[in-house]
């Protein structure tokens, strides 16, 4: 029971120390985002995400506002979007582009 409240309170300390940095280092970005380190390394290393080395380029830093942007560029519309979408489409003729 004590190691479990300890472990929290670990987690709630890192959560808090996250909030409060714009400079992520990988271990912050793998807790943001949830993915494991090995694939954060695996999207440096093919330039997928936005990142930025040290001087020597043995560390890694995300900044936390591209983290974010990144997680959240591909948005899937929910059907009632889509539905709305095609009803507008079929009414008017025209798609959101006013393209025919």
């Amino acid at each position: 029971m004590e190691n479990q409240i300890l472990s929290e309170l670990q987690e709630i300390k890192q959560l808090t120390v996250l909030g409060a940095k714009q400079a992520l280092t990988m271990n912050d970005a793998a807790l943001l985002t949830g993915l494991s380190k090995s694939h954060l390394y695996k999207l440096v290393c093919y330039k997928k995400i936005p990142h930025y080395k040290s001087d020597g380029g043995k560390l890694t830093y995300f900044d936390k506002q591209e983290l974010t942007a990144w997680q959240l560029q591909h948005r899937v519309k929910t059907t009632n979007e889509i539905e709305t979408e095609a009803a507008n489409y079929i009414v008017t003729g025209k798609n959101k582009g006013g393209k025919k």
